[in-house]
């Protein structure tokens, strides 16, 4: 990779010498690099020393953590993967609710200013967490990591279509930022009309696009529609929301590039970047315990979809230990590329994205709004459960659905949920997204559902 770094002495251009935190981001990315490439129990035992120091820390100065592991925690004891499993699951309700008790009362000095971060609330639980500077040095490390993964070439000009975002910015952000020479970043608002991005994609040129998949969705479909081409997009990049096979599949029709997609969380930085040369993802090991447990709490076997749990090895602030994120995904194997970081093969989604049925049964429904695309002149479908037996489909149509096309949509819908199940259709001038920008096409919106 020829990636142009910037110095902070005057004088002094190659090699640059960069300031003490963009050379502690350095430093940090020179270790994850050679540490991907450890086996899993070396992983495994670098995590265990972190983690011993980071619950002692929690136990110490933390009054929740003090109170809640009680009797599961000794500071005095080996720590092993047991003793840790002993620990209680920390909730959403529990951090929101607990908040000022989950504040550690001595932050090192050496780790930096503590600020406050919220999350966006978009499953109607927002939280907040104090993260130090620590946190966005790893923050930072992972992001040139994921640039380096990908081949990215810095020189070219980043796209964003995010809530919130407008307006054009001389670096890519703040990985960057001081550091390494980029190409202009420009930002789009997500609320705008498709057809209205498009045009600004197509007057942009930009080399990247990082979006939600929903937002490339919408986009690769106009593009196809009105025959449109993005001839200098070297790659899209998506975040945020979960990411189905066709999503990829639209975004190679219609512009030829790959598609890269990362899973992250506000309270916890980056959990999985995906594998440079598979489309499943690597868990960041150096920044986090991530555990997939079922139902009864267990481990998962690779193939079983499972609770994701994490715990930030290096938030001294705000510790967030064996944290129940709301998120499910699916283990995979280890990863033939020959990285040692645990594999995800797929981010399947929150409880709320999951049909239940009376019995309490569980399900993700394989839905995929290209097929409607293709029946009817469907721009948006959301899929709701109102009730246990039944689903409403919520549409955005370019024109007219007749009885003909309402009958295929509903034998495709009901094709893929479990039998009994009946559909009603409403259609939509537009589906608002929820907070952060992001879209669900499926939610649960039964009362008492996520208790079942």
């Amino acid at each position: 990779m020829d990636w142009q770094f910037q110095s902070a002495v005057d004088g002094v251009a190659w090699p640059a010498v960069p300031d003490y935190g963009h050379a502690a981001v350095l430093a940090l990315l020179q270790q994850i690099e050679y540490s991907q490439w450890s086996s899993p129990a070396s992983i495994a035992t670098q995590q265990q020393r972190q983690l011993q120091l980071l619950l002692r820390h929690g136990w110490e100065t933390v009054p929740f953590y003090r109170e809640s592991w009680g009797g599961r925690y000794d500071p005095a004891a080996p720590l092993s993967m047991d003793a840790i499993e002993r620990l209680p699951l920390l909730s959403r309700r529990s951090l929101q609710e607990h908040y000022e008790a989950m504040k550690s009362r001595s932050i090192p000095a050496a780790h930096g200013k503590a600020s406050e971060v919220r999350t966006s609330g978009s499953t109607g639980a927002p939280v907040r967490v104090l993260k130090t500077q620590i946190t966005g040095l790893l923050w930072n490390a992972l992001t040139l990591r994921d640039h380096l993964w990908h081949r990215r070439d810095l020189g070219g000009k980043l796209a964003v279509i995010r809530r919130g975002s407008t307006g054009r910015a001389p670096s890519w952000g703040a990985a960057t930022a001081g550091l390494v020479a980029t190409g202009e970043c420009v930002m789009h608002d997500v609320e705008a009309d498709v057809e209205a991005q498009l045009d600004w994609l197509v007057a942009e040129k930009p080399a990247y696009l990082l979006t939600y998949p929903s937002i490339v969705a919408e986009l690769a479909k106009a593009s196809l529609r009105r025959g449109v081409r993005l001839p200098g997009l070297l790659e899209v990049r998506t975040l945020a929301e979960g990411l189905g096979a066709e999503v990829r599949a639209l975004c190679r029709e219609a512009w030829h590039v790959p598609l890269v997609d990362m899973y992250s969380a506000e309270e916890v930085g980056y959990i999985a970047l995906q594998c440079p040369q598979y489309e499943h993802y690597h868990v960041q090991s150096e920044s986090l315990l991530v555990e997939i447990l079922d139902e009864g709490g267990r481990p998962c076997a690779p193939g079983q979809v499972g609770r994701v749990v994490v715990t930030d090895l290096h938030n001294f602030a705000t510790p967030l230990v064996r944290y129940d994120i709301g998120d499910h995904a699916e283990l995979g194997a280890p990863c033939a590329c020959g990285r040692g970081l645990p594999v995800l093969s797929r981010i399947a989604g929150r409880v709320r994205n999951m049909l239940v049925t009376a019995e309490g049964k569980r399900f993700w429904p394989p839905l995929g709004s290209r097929r409607f695309f293709e029946v009817a002149p469907i721009l948006q479908v959301q899929i709701a459960q109102k009730e246990f037996d039944l689903l409403e489909a919520r549409l955005v149509a370019a024109g007219t659905v007749d009885a003909a096309q309402e009958a295929r949509l509903r034998e495709m819908i009901l094709a893929a949920m479990p039998p009994g199940m009946r559909v009603v259709f409403r259609y939509c001038d537009s589906i608002p997204r929820g907070a952060g920008g992001k879209f669900e096409d499926f939610i649960c919106e039964v009362p008492g559902a996520a208790a079942r």
